[in-house]
């Protein structure tokens, strides 16, 4: 068994493979100030909860843009798991051309969906990802990453609003009755949800514009099945996306 950990400044996703096949998929929130014991017993929980023994976790492959988080995982992996994790970096096989200023810049998770794309899908693509940052990212037809566009995600507009208005109050991020609301609760989700999908239209518009008719639109990230049920430019919905990009990844890195 593979276990593959995906660490996000919001979520901290988790997948268990058995060959190809997802055994398992977690998506857990993001504690900075967990230790490595703690995330250790966590992961120990999960592996039980899913009944798998610690004996079959052959490897562990791990994506992160939580820096201060990356050893406190690795550390918990090498303690309560036995086993070194492969941390997708520099010099890290992945497959993918990155076309960027700095492609050092680039966070690991946009180049493992990249991987994704291209073994899974093909090109030319534009994938959603929709997290602590609404992210498009543009995918060659070779599957080289070109660049993309980032965006507050809807979490943080959400919370943005309510700290930043006397008058506004938090909202659950749900499908409001119509576009027009007809209290404040439905006025903020109508603004948030559709407000969102319009932003989501309008992006894919215009990378559709510079790499051409046949682009795919993939969605994926935690808020996926939210935004997808409200327009038709999201063709594929693969909220573990980065999770079998890290699967394909340990399996280049193999040889």
């Amino acid at each position: 068994m593979l276990l593959t950990i995906d660490i996000g400044n919001t979520n901290l996703t988790l997948g268990l493979y058995r060959g190809e096949e997802r055994a398992a998929a977690w998506r857990l929130a993001t504690a900075h100030e967990r230790m490595p014991d703690e995330y250790g017993l966590q992961l120990l929980g999960l592996l039980e909860h899913a009944g798998c023994p610690l004996s079959e976790v052959e490897g562990i492959v791990l994506a992160s843009v939580v820096p201060p988080l990356t050893g406190t995982l690795s550390q918990a992996c090498e303690t309560y798991l036995g086993r070194k994790p492969l941390v997708v970096d520099a010099g890290v096989k992945t497959g993918v051309r990155i076309h960027y200023d700095d492609p050092r810049a680039v966070g690991a998770d946009r180049v493992v969906d990249a991987a994704a794309v291209k073994k899974l899908y093909g090109g030319p693509a534009c994938v959603v990802d929709f997290g602590t940052a609404t992210t498009f990212e543009a995918i060659s037809a070779e599957g080289d990453f070109l660049g993309g566009a980032i965006a507050p995600g809807i979490g943080i507009a959400a919370e943005a609003l309510y700290q930043r208005t006397a008058k506004l109050q938090r909202v659950d991020l749900a499908r409001p009755p119509a576009a027009i609301g007809r209290n404040t609760v439905h006025a903020i989700q109508s603004g948030l949800l559709f407000g969102y999908v319009g932003l989501v239209e309008g992006m894919v518009a215009r990378f559709r514009k510079e790499l051409g008719p046949t682009m795919k639109v993939i969605g994926t990230g935690g808020l996926v099945d939210l935004l997808a049920a409200e327009t038709d430019v999201i063709e594929i919905k693969a909220p573990w996306l980065t999770l079998d990009g890290l699967r394909l990844i340990w399996e280049m890195n193999q040889s």
